[in-house]
C-alpha cells in the first residue's frame, strides 16, 4: 500500500511523518485491501488538523479528521477515529431474514 504524508501551510519533523505512517499502517490492517493511504497535517490558526484518507477498489474512501493542540495528538484522534469506523459494521450490507 501507497502512503503519502503531506504537510499543509507547516513544515514537518521526521518522527511526526514517521508516527503519522506507523498509525495508518496500523489503521489499514482492520480494512480490507486497501490500495492507497493519504495522511494530510494543517496547521490553522495555531490548530494541529491531521486527516487520514483510506482509499479502497471502486472508488471507496474512508477519511477521519482530528483536531489537537499538537501534531500527535491529533494523529492519534484520528487513526482512533478511522479505526472505529472501519469496526463498525456496514447497515447497507447486512441481510434481514424475510
Amino acid at each position: 500500500m501507497k502512503v503519502t504524508v503531506t504537510a499543509r501551510h507547516t513544515d514537518i519533523s521526521p518522527n511526526v511523518r514517521q508516527r503519522a505512517r506507523e498509525l495508518i499502517n496500523r489503521v489499514a490492517k482492520k480494512a480490507h485491501r486497501p490500495h492507497r493511504a493519504d495522511v494530510i497535517l494543517d496547521l490553522d490558526h495555531d490548530s494541529h488538523i491531521a486527516e487520514f484518507h483510506l482509499h479502497f477498489a471502486k472508488g471507496q474512501t474512508k477519511v477521519s479528521t482530528a483536531e489537537a493542540p499538537d501534531f500527535l495528538t491529533a494523529l492519534d484522534r484520528a487513526a482512533d477515529k478511522l479505526e472505529n469506523h472501519l469496526d463498525k459494521k456496514n447497515p447497507e450490507s447486512t441481510r434481514r431474514a424475510g
